[in-house]
């Protein structure tokens, strides 16, 4: 079939793209879709192939991700991502890919065997064969559902791809959809053979009845162009239609309107009315005399230079009798001309006839023109432009006729916009290239994302770590501050309670001195003082005072034989007193309660 002049695309190889496929499936990640919470076990993950082997016998039409998302069942992630890559590619061939929209649409089913083959094999899924097939799709693109033969064929080749896909799932392996694939090349290429042969004869074959079709018409503006308001015996209109109109057709095909025996024809033509019409001869009755002298032979000579064949003898009968009837002088029964030609069709720009420049047609040829919307539209081929007709000659791209319309009305269509031009078409493979590739860069930025989220959150718990250290050292520190300044506290009110222990001691103690010199004031010569013995064991002594000595403040003891005298002076006794190893007799009971007095005061304090 004829090829859409397309505008080349540059498109990463197939390998590349293929290998791109597996890191699309394993790290694309796309909002709304019923992805696993968590990673599941094999065992968890439902198996798809069921629901989308349903899905393609009944040959449905919605997407693969909304079926999956329509039963509560758990998905893979890579189940997922197979779904809806197999979706994405096919979602842009429906509106990339030119071809008739049942077409595309029967093809785009195939979303659920890619999805399905995706998740068990990866890249494996778009073999050699497998996307050789698709692309030859592009080879109708012509195609129409117009119920004819051509038509059917691809329809029952889609329903023996329903079968073959449907077997894959069955057997879980491609064998079958590859046998269809190769069966279907073998038969396009005796199809292409065929079909070269079929346009080659539907060209020759038009183009002879376009030159048929202009003589055709040519003659019938000539004759009814002449024959146009006039009244004329009814045998020079039976001539001029039973015979006369054969010849100028076949010399307008055998040498177009320029050729010598059309202009001879022409001029005869032009006499036969003159002489029928009186109208026209009464006015030079001499000169129809003349002309009807030499009518006869002259039209003898003209049908023998354009016929093999003679004219036949009474075909010129008719014409004798009106021409000696106008000779005689007698007016013939005169009929209205095209009312006898009974319902005469003529055109008469056919008479000034020009085909368009070639400039104007040749763009046009070979190129795919689409009439209607969506599933009712039909689509034909600029097969030829038929320049003897100025015609287009519609082809269905495989040899069959169409139909024929004249250049006027295609290009007014073409200005309406009920005629257009066929889109570009885009191959799946390149669907499939552009697709992928795009798919790569999202799945690229993402992992780039997810690493840079990784990496911050990363940084995060690192600067919450070190946060969190710098927190417990400053807690630390401020519990060792307030460990310290605890006992600091603790050592101020040790030192204040010892400071006051200390003030208490004292003042205890200069109490007891104060009593001790009262005392010491108050003995009497003849008081006794019990003085302990230096060792523990000893007795004490009692002793009495014998002699005081103001001037060296001096007082003398001696025991109650007066013997082992004893000296003390007066700060030294008093002492002795404070310190308990002396004490004074006679006034011991006052000092003791004196005592008491005061070390309760000071247990008071304590608490």
């Amino acid at each position: 079939m004829s090829q859409n002049r397309q505008r080349p695309q540059d498109v990463p190889s197939r390998g590349a793209v293929l290998d791109k496929i597996d890191d699309v499936l394993a790290g694309i990640r796309v909002p709304d879709l019923p992805y696993p919470a968590g990673k599941l076990s094999p065992e968890a993950v439902s198996d798809w192939g069921p629901l989308l082997l349903s899905c393609w016998s009944e040959q449905r039409d919605e997407r693969v991700t909304h079926v999956i998302r329509s039963v509560h069942l758990e998905w893979s992630a890579r189940q997922v991502n197979a779904a809806y890559v197999a979706d994405r590619i096919m979602d842009i061939f429906l509106k990339t890919s030119g071809l008739h929209p049942d077409l595309a649409r029967r093809i785009a089913r195939l979303r659920f065997y890619f999805a399905w083959r995706m998740n068990l094999v990866g890249k494996k899924a778009f073999s050699q064969t497998l996307l050789a097939w698709l692309d030859s799709l592009q080879e109708w693109r012509g195609w129409s559902d117009s119920g004819g033969r051509a038509g059917k064929v691809l329809l029952d080749q889609l329903d023996a791809l329903v079968i073959a896909v449907a077997a894959c799932f069955e057997s879980g392996s491609p064998e079958s959809l590859e046998d269809f694939c190769r069966q279907w090349q073998e038969d396009a290429t005796k199809r292409h053979a065929q079909t070269a042969r079929l346009r080659q004869r539907l060209l020759e074959t038009e183009q002879g009845a376009a030159r048929q079709r202009q003589a055709d018409q040519v003659s019938r503006a000539l004759i009814g162009r002449a024959l146009t308001g006039r009244r004329v015996p009814a045998p020079i209109i039976r001539f001029i239609l039973d015979y006369w109109q054969g010849l100028l057709k076949q010399a307008v095909w055998d040498a177009g309107q320029e050729g010598e025996n059309f202009r001879h024809g022409s001029k005869l033509l032009e006499w036969l009315i003159w002489i029928g019409d009186p109208s026209l001869s009464d006015k030079d009755r001499n000169r129809l005399y003349h002309v009807g002298e030499q009518i006869g032979d002259r039209i003898l000579d003209v049908w023998g230079r354009v016929h093999d064949t003679p004219l036949p003898p009474n075909a010129l009968a008719g014409i004798e009798a009106v021409m000696v009837s106008r000779l005689r002088g007698e007016v013939p029964e005169l009929v209205e001309a095209l009312p006898a030609a009974g319902g005469f069709q003529w055109d008469s720009r056919w008479l000034g006839f020009e085909a368009p420049p070639r400039e104007e047609f040749e763009p046009f040829e070979g190129q795919w023109f689409v009439e209607g919307q969506a599933s009712g539209e039909q689509r034909r081929l600029f097969y030829a432009f038929l320049s003897e007709s100025a015609e287009i000659l519609w082809s269905n791209g495989a040899g069959v006729k169409l139909g024929l319309q004249p250049w006027t009305d295609f290009r007014q269509a073409m200005e309406t916009q009920q005629v257009r031009p066929l889109p570009p078409l885009t191959s799946f493979g390149t669907v499939l290239g552009e697709t992928v590739e795009l798919l790569a860069r999202v799945c690229a930025k993402q992992r780039r994302q997810r690493e840079q989220a990784a990496e911050a959150a990363r940084l995060r718990a690192e600067q919450l770590r070190r946060e969190k250290a710098a927190a417990e050292a400053h807690r630390r520190e401020l519990a060792v501050a307030r460990e310290a300044e605890l006992l600091r506290q603790q050592q101020l009110l040790e030192e204040q309670r010892l400071a006051d222990e200390k003030a208490e001691q004292a003042r205890i103690l200069n109490e007891k001195i104060l009593l001790a010199e009262k005392q010491v004031s108050g003995i009497k010569l003849g008081g006794w003082i019990v003085v302990q013995a230096d060792d523990a064991s000893g007795d004490p002594a009692r002793l009495k005072l014998a002699v005081r000595i103001n001037a060296s403040r001096k007082l003398v003891f001696v025991d109650r034989l007066g013997l082992n005298r004893r000296e003390f002076i007066e700060d030294e006794l008093v002492q002795g007193i404070v310190e308990g190893w002396v004490r004074v007799l006679g006034s011991s009971a006052e000092f003791d309660d004196t005592l008491s007095r005061v070390v309760g005061r000071i247990r008071v304090g304590r608490n």
